[in-house]
């Protein structure tokens, strides 16, 4: 079984994708054969559609989508925000990026079969890679159905969903391609495997997550960050995490009781029927976000060669 990842920062690390993209096309024996890129996903700067986190992307939305046109990769628009309202809904910027996004499909490659292809975006009537949107109101859904059917739907990790049945019943609806559940459900690995092969299909786990595991202040969290995109005044969130002032650290979330490292993707999740896998961190630097394509993507021997070939890219400022 194929693994796909879906990566962050569509908009926010478009130089850093510009940089690693080729290499995963011209050095394919450099990364791991069982792993492909589903999606890159991610919201520009100043979009009240957006949520998870404050876009900071300024890189123009027609290079953005050229690039992954070019590499025939899915992009998704994180409008994931929970609070909008009917008058958000004719956003022009948000559905101006509809427009541009919907039919901006790329050619893929024609060495992955049917099955695989579908599973990494594919629109079943062309040989493309689909472009998809990360939602969490019902509002916005039912509006980008109507308005812009050619896009697939991704249900977000934003809901928070922790209860189990909940989860199922998500999995459920037939208008989500993906479901990112919470990530304090990645391993409860009796249920997960008590689900049917169809639903199994449709789980998207967030891998590695840094919010600490017994956090009940998670959607609080989220609803913040809705509130700031849609320009509310109001405070920032206060963490109150036990590591909190000491940031991301991927040495620290790997100890996360919800950690799920290449490890447990080859040897749990695959041979269980799971495919897809999301990384976080769109709010972190390029330089991290690096590092992540390598613990996930890059096989040991060859990881000196990525960093090499991305460091010494002039363009590129990864600090």
């Amino acid at each position: 079984m194929k693994v796909f990842y879906h990566l962050p920062g569509l908009f926010e690390f478009y130089d850093l994708y510009k940089a690693f993209l080729p290499l995963f096309r011209k050095h394919r024996e450099w990364f791991y054969d069982w792993c492909e890129i589903g999606s890159i996903y991610g919201a520009p700067a100043d979009c009240i559609w957006g949520g998870g986190r404050v876009g900071f992307g300024d890189e123009p939305a027609e290079r953005v989508a050229e690039l992954l046109k070019e590499y025939g990769i899915s992009a998704r628009l994180t409008f994931s925000n929970s609070l909008l309202r009917e008058e958000h809904l004719s956003d022009a910027r948000c559905n101006e990026l509809c427009r541009m996004f919907e039919n901006n499909a790329g050619e893929r490659g024609n060495n992955q079969n049917l099955a695989s292809r579908k599973s990494a975006g594919y629109n079943s009537g062309r040989d493309c890679a689909q472009n998809g949107i990360i939602v969490h109101s019902d509002i916005l859904l039912n509006y980008l159905q109507k308005k812009y059917p050619g896009f697939y739907f991704v249900s977000s990790t934003t809901k928070v969903i922790t209860d189990f049945a909940l989860f199922r019943q998500e999995l459920d609806r037939d208008e989500f391609r993906y479901v990112v559940p919470d990530f304090r459900l990645n391993k409860e690995l009796d249920r997960l495997a008590a689900l049917t092969a169809t639903q199994k299909q449709k789980v998207e786990f967030l891998c590695n997550e840094c919010c600490w595991f017994g956090c009940q202040d998670r959607k609080i969290c989220y609803e913040n960050v809705s509130r700031k995109n849609l320009g509310e005044d109001c405070k920032d969130h206060i963490c109150r995490s036990p590591g909190a002032k000491k940031g991301y650290r991927f040495s620290d979330v790997m100890k996360n009781p919800g950690f799920i490292g290449i490890e447990d993707i080859q040897n749990i999740y695959a041979p269980a029927g799971f495919s897809q896998f999301k990384i976080e961190g769109r709010s972190l630097g390029s330089a991290l976000i690096l590092e992540f394509l390598l613990f996930y993507m890059v096989k040991p021997e060859y990881q000196l060669n990525v960093r090499e070939e991305i460091y010494l890219d002039s363009t590129l400022d990864l600090f």
